[in-house]
Formats: structure tokens, C-alpha cells, sequence
């Protein structure tokens, strides 16, 4: 009864924020023509004005993100060319990575090590899974040790979660909705639409940091046994 309790709940954890935040943003992506620009040219505009040199905008059907390697804001098309609120913020928020980049921030910093780290380990995770069963049939103690070593893999994982969290808020709420407001580029109502946005983008990351967590307790109990 309780691991149907916990798949619930898990379950819950990943749709109830995505259906949420799909929600807030389709609201906020209707075309705006009392915006000057559009969110490529909000980013490109934030860059110039923070002193981000080096930092070039373009388009992407990966996500929008900042990538540190390259030292791009990549946005979707429809936030690259959109004259909508969704837009605007969501370019905001990218150039608020950008600005933590060029801050050299720790946090920002430790959240890059820590993905390389968890690339790495996702690797492995599929791989002891695959082997414990075969160690199991020669030395079942010794399957324990393979199957640790994919929990800690999953728990890299996890660790990435919670550190990105308050990466992405800082870029949202230290960021980019100060930046929007001192620059006065929305009016006070598209002010409490911008706080929805990003509010709604980091309900993501802490709905993944949670059910990561799960997955690792839930793994952690049977390696008890």
C-alpha cells in the first residue's frame, strides 16, 4: 500500500507543476503589439546594457538555455521572433544566467561540475543495474555493492536538482524580474504576469528535486533489506 502511496504522490509531483506551468505560459504567450521587441531582441539588448561580452543570442529546438561553453543564449523560436509576455521574461531569465556566468558566481559554477559529474554517472547507472543480477548469481553480497554504486549514481542526479534550484531562482528572482523592473520594460500588471512566469518555471525544478529525492529513498529502503 505505501509504494502505491509513493508512485501517487511521484506521479503527482511531475504532472500536477508541468500541467500548472503549461498553463501559466500559454496564458501569457498571446502576441503583444504594445511590445517594441521581441524576446531575441530583449536578450540581445541585456547583454549590450549588462556588459556581457561575447554573449550572442540564437535559436534553438533544444529548450531555452544558456550555454556556458559557448556563451549563448539559445531561445525556442517562438520566444527568439514572439512579441509576447512569455517571451520577454523567459529571455530575461536566460540573460540572467548569462549574468551569473560572467559573475562567476559559486553556485552557478558548482551547478556546472555537478552536471558534468552527473553525465558522467548517468552513464553507469544502466550498467550496474545490468550487471547486479549476474554478480548476485556468484555473490549475492556483492550485488549490493553494484546496486550501491547506482544509487549513487541516481543520487548525483539528485544532487543536481537541488543545487539548480536556487541557481534558477536567483536567475529569475535576482535576476532578471529586478532588471525588468529598474528598466521599467513592463507595466506593473505585466510585472505580476512576469512573477507568475518565473514562478511557475522554478515549481518545475522543485518538483524534480522532490521526486528525485523519492527515487533515491526508495532505493536506499531496499538496499536496508
Amino acid at each position: 500500500m505505501i509504494w502505491i502511496l509513493v508512485f501517487i504522490l511521484a506521479l503527482a509531483l511531475f504532472l500536477l507543476p508541468q500541467w500548472w506551468v503549461g498553463r501559466v505560459l500559454k496564458r501569457h504567450s498571446e502576441p503583444r503589439d504594445d511590445f517594441p521587441g521581441t524576446g531575441g531582441e530583449l536578450a540581445q539588448h541585456l547583454i549590450k546594457t549588462q556588459g556581457l561580452e561575447g554573449v550572442k543570442v540564437e535559436s534553438t529546438d533544444s529548450g531555452d538555455h544558456y550555454d556556458p561553453m559557448d556563451k549563448m543564449v539559445r531561445l525556442t523560436p517562438d520566444k527568439l521572433e514572439g512579441h509576447s509576455l512569455t517571451a520577454i521574461v523567459v529571455a530575461a531569465h536566460e540573460v540572467g544566467h548569462a549574468i551569473q556566468d560572467h559573475n562567476k558566481e559559486t553556485t552557478f559554477n558548482a551547478r556546472i561540475k555537478a552536471a558534468k559529474f552527473a553525465n558522467v554517472a548517468q552513464r553507469i547507472t544502466p550498467v550496474a543495474f545490468w550487471i547486479s543480477p549476474l554478480v548476485a548469481l556468484i555473490n549475492p553480497a556483492a550485488s549490493r555493492v553494484t546496486l550501491g554504486v547506482a544509487v549513487l549514481s541516481i543520487l548525483a542526479s539528485t544532487l543536481v536538482h537541488l543545487i539548480t534550484l536556487p541557481v534558477e531562482w536567483d536567475a529569475s528572482f535576482g535576476k532578471a524580474l529586478p532588471i525588468l523592473e529598474k528598466g521599467e520594460y513592463l507595466n506593473e500588471q505585466d510585472m505580476k504576469g512576469a512573477r507568475q512566469i518565473l514562478l511557475a518555471a522554478a515549481l518545475t525544478y522543485v518538483a524534480g528535486s522532490l521526486a528525485s529525492l523519492l527515487n533515491v529513498w526508495r532505493w536506499l529502503r531496499y538496499l536496508k533489506h
